[in-house]
């Protein structure tokens, strides 16, 4: 196990509503760090909204902004990041993060997403469907073995933001564990 001393930026990945940004912002007041989320560069990089961004260029303009936008921030240090839902899902981005990185997938059951991302229509443009809820089942589908593959999972259904943060700045704190042989 690792401490804090050992990183110099917190990736937070998971499904879209799993928590990134709240935990993001409330990790990095405690540890005194920065706090950016990948989607609202590229809403301030485009000069737009997302769903005006999906709607006007489609989703290959906005997967291209949010590499470039990963790219930069992953330069950064003494920050915690809030990636975008799909960043993590291409081949090579979480097998390449930068030295320092500790990655966390916010992990949260299918009817916890629901829930959070159906409460303001016409926000998350790859749920802009009359049923969400397959599309919310084949998209963690696809998208949760590249979130498995982040250095730490925290399960994220039943707790507040703050409460997951405390959880992480916790066992960033933790001493190494000694494995005798």
């Amino acid at each position: 196990m690792t401490t804090i001393t050992e990183y110099v930026r917190v990736l937070l990945v998971g499904f879209m509503g799993s928590g990134k940004s709240s935990v993001g912002r409330s990790l990095a007041r405690s540890l005194g760090w920065s706090f950016c989320d990948f989607d609202h560069e590229v809403r301030k990089r485009a000069g737009m909204s997302i769903p005006e961004l999906f709607g006007r260029h489609g989703e290959a303009v906005f997967r291209t902004m949010e590499e470039s936008v990963g790219t930069d921030l992953l330069l950064r240090r003494r920050v915690v990041l809030a990636s975008g839902g799909g960043w993590p899902c291409t081949a090579g981005r979480m097998d390449a993060l930068p030295h320092g990185t500790l990655s966390i997938w916010l992990k949260v059951r299918e009817d916890v997403v629901f829930s959070r991302v159906t409460r303001r229509k016409g926000s998350r443009p790859l749920l802009d469907v009359e049923d969400p809820r397959p599309r919310i089942q084949e998209l963690m589908r696809v998208r949760e073995p590249w979130y498995a593959m982040a250095d730490w999972v925290i399960e994220a259904n039943d707790l507040e933001p703050a409460a997951i943060a405390r959880l992480i700045q916790a066992r960033l704190r933790e001493p190494p564990m000694v494995v005798e042989t």
